[in-house]
């Protein structure tokens, strides 16, 4: 398995619940590009998905697709993967 450094750990820590980014800026102590692109790095890996928020049924759906050039545009959450790498350190 995949081992996870401090920042993707720390990250991962926050998003067991959806999460916007605001969140993990405040909970995660790391410059925000720092925090954005590790971000974007564990999207790519599967271990965190992109949410919106859908007005109709009042609840998030996830994001197949996400505009990371604004990424507060989203709220974001673990995946399984993510949650296993993230327990198995």
């Amino acid at each position: 398995m995949y081992e996870l450094d401090e920042v993707e750990y720390e990250i991962l820590n926050v998003l067991y619940f959806v999460e916007p980014l605001d969140k993990i800026l405040e909970e995660v102590e790391y410059p925000a590009s720092i925090v954005v692109d590790v971000l974007k790095t564990l999207i790519h890996k599967k271990y965190v998905v992109a949410m919106l928020w859908d007005e109709n049924v009042q609840d998030y759906k996830r994001s197949f697709i996400y505009d990371s050039d604004n990424m507060k545009s989203y709220s974001y959450l673990a995946t399984k993967e993510g949650l296993m790498a993230h327990n198995s350190q």
